[in-house]
This record gives C-alpha cells, sequence and structure tokens, in this order.
C-alpha cells in the first residue's frame, strides 16, 4: 500500500480538500484548504482531481516518509523543502522514491503550506469531505508523529509541466477586498472610515477558524445584541471591546455580533497566508 508517514507535523497539520457544502442548516460548515488557490495549484502540478486531498502545513515543520514510491508538490507560504536532506523546489513536481523523508522548514513570507500527493490522501470522507473542520471536530483526526496516510489510485492524466511561477507572497502588508454590511448600519461613519482607512494588524490569537485583529476600535451607532444569524468565511465580525475578527476556513456558521464588511471571496486566500504581525488594510 503507497501512504505518507507522518513524522513530525510543525505547529499544525491537517488534511484538507474543497470542504463540505450543504450543511450549514446542521451546523457543519464548510471548512476545506484555507488557501484555495494554493491548495489547488499543488493538485494541478500533479494532474489530481480537483479535490483531492492534500496536507495543510501551518508555518512549516513537517517530516514525513513515504511508503512506496510517491509523487508530490509543495506550494503555499514558500518555505524550505529537502528530500532526505537535499534541496528541492517549491510549486515544482517533485520525486520520493520509497522510504525518502520530505522536510518543510519555516516559510520565509506566509503562513500555509500545502503537500499534495498524485493519487490524493484517501482518509475516510465524513459528510463527503475528507477536510478536517477544527472547530466541529469533524473530519479525519488531526495527524500526529506515526500517522500513515494512505494515498489513492494515481490519476490517468499525467502533470504537463514541472514548475509553475507564482507571484511572491506580501512581507509585511497585505490589501483585502470589502463589502460593507449587512450590519454596517449598527456602526458610526466614524468606524467604517477607520475600518477602510487605517491598517489592521493579525494578533498570535488567530488560527483556522479566524484571525484576531488589533487596530483603532470601531464604535457601535446601537446599543444591544442581534440575535444569531449565518456566518460567511471572510466576514468581519466585530465584538464589543471593537477589535474585528475575520472568519477563515472553520469560522461558525452563526454568530450573534455585527459583521461590519465582508472580504470578497477571492481575496481569501491572501488573509489565509498573514501570520501574526502582517498588517492588512481593506478597501472597497
Amino acid at each position: 500500500m503507497r501512504a505518507l508517514e507522518v513524522l513530525d507535523t510543525g505547529i499544525l497539520t491537517t488534511v484538507q480538500d474543497t470542504g463540505r457544502f450543504g450543511h450549514a442548516s446542521l451546523g457543519v460548515g464548510a471548512s476545506g484548504a484555507a488557501d484555495r488557490d494554493a491548495y489547488a495549484l499543488a493538485n494541478r502540478l500533479l494532474a489530481n482531481d480537483d479535490g483531492a486531498a492534500a496536507l495543510e502545513v501551518t508555518f512549516g515543520g513537517l517530516r514525513a516518509r513515504a511508503h512506496g514510491d510517491l509523487t508530490v508538490a509543495v506550494t503555499g507560504a514558500p518555505c524550505p523543502v529537502t528530500v532526505d536532506g537535499r534541496g528541492a523546489a517549491p510549486d515544482s513536481v517533485l520525486y520520493l522514491p520509497d522510504g525518502a523523508e520530505l522536510r518543510l522548514g519555516p516559510p520565509r513570507t506566509g503562513l500555509r503550506s500545502y503537500v499534495a500527493v498524485r493519487g490524493g490522501i484517501d482518509v475516510e470522507p465524513v459528510l463527503g469531505s475528507r477536510s478536517t473542520d477544527i472547530l466541529a471536530g469533524l473530519g479525519p483526526q488531526v495527524p500526529g508523529p506515526g500517522t500513515l496516510l494512505p494515498i489513492g489510485a494515481a490519476p490517468r492524466a499525467f502533470p504537463v509541466v514541472d514548475l509553475a511561477p507564482t507571484a511572491p507572497l506580501p512581507e509585511t502588508e497585505v490589501g483585502l477586498r470589502v463589502v460593507p454590511g449587512p450590519r454596517d448600519d449598527w456602526f458610526t461613519p466614524e468606524a467604517v472610515t477607520t475600518l477602510l482607512s487605517s491598517p489592521y494588524e493579525v494578533t498570535g490569537r488567530s488560527d483556522r477558524i479566524g484571525a484576531r485583529l488589533s487596530g483603532p476600535p470601531l464604535r457601535r451607532a446601537r446599543t444591544g445584541e442581534l440575535p444569531s444569524e449565518g456566518i460567511v468565511a471572510g466576514a468581519l465580525q466585530i465584538p464589543p471591546d471593537g477589535d474585528p475578527v475575520l472568519f477563515l476556513a472553520d469560522h461558525p456558521v452563526t454568530g450573534g455580533y455585527p459583521v461590519i464588511a465582508v472580504v470578497v471571496s477571492a481575496d481569501l486566500p491572501r488573509a489565509a497566508q498573514a501570520r501574526p504581525g502582517t498588517r492588512l488594510r481593506f478597501h472597497t
């Protein structure tokens, strides 16, 4: 059986695919890869099916051993990659002979890297997806040292390129487009102006659920609280302390604090790569 044995996970390594959809009425969110662009690129490099499961690695630290000959690709946050101690290129097709060890170091920029294997990681799906939802506790168990991840059958198609050029990730500041609302009327006009003119910094209290931001407080124009309502990825929810929370892949499906704006979906991959200390600027 072909498999990838996890030797070390770094801060956090999870199995992710495109996510599970259609279960919000049950309180189950979509989850899936936080940086969908980097995840999709890894699968395209290997000619995998679009929804093949891969590993999402937070800030490097992954060590894994090939059981059987494997073909892999590493994308996302650009990190040092080695195969049996020899340097290898990210965003390229890499060959792992049986017994070879793959290592990912800490990325120079960005936060999340993706390791796809030709054939996909063939763990058991839950509600139609192989994604691990950290908030809901659904999906495959988070891998630990010694976890053996089975690899599926290789697709009929073959890779057509060896290397994919990618744009560098921003190092200190990320611009994100937003759509105001749905509850921007709960805030003063000055609060909306502040959101669109001031930088907000990603704090260490961030994860796959959301990024907690620090910056100028966003004051409400109304008192009281909203009934719980639906939340989407990219929502900027404002708790009573005025510091925004930018919801990411494992966000809750409902929330009671007002949402002042929503980051457009095309910009969410950049948001997912913003590490603590990165400044975010929001604009329409």
